[in-house]
């Protein structure tokens, strides 16, 4: 198999040494539109924060590493 690609290569090396099927951002994700929605529709079932409380959580986190 000859690898032209440096993304496939990395994404074909991944491939061998993880053993989970998490996304990972560093590999490209080719889909079709119905895999892109449904990514999608994940995405938006997940937590939601408003801006002034996800602030909020930083800066929380950003006094906690002061320490």
């Amino acid at each position: 198999m000859t690898v032209e690609e440096p993304a496939i290569a990395y994404q074909t090396k991944i491939a061998e040494t993880q053993i989970s099927d998490k996304w990972n951002p560093n590999i490209p994700f080719h889909g079709t539109q119905e895999e892109w929605w449904e990514h999608f529709h994940l995405i938006e079932k997940g937590d939601f924060f408003s801006v002034s409380e996800t602030h909020q959580r930083i800066s929380q986190w950003l006094d906690g590493q002061k320490k």
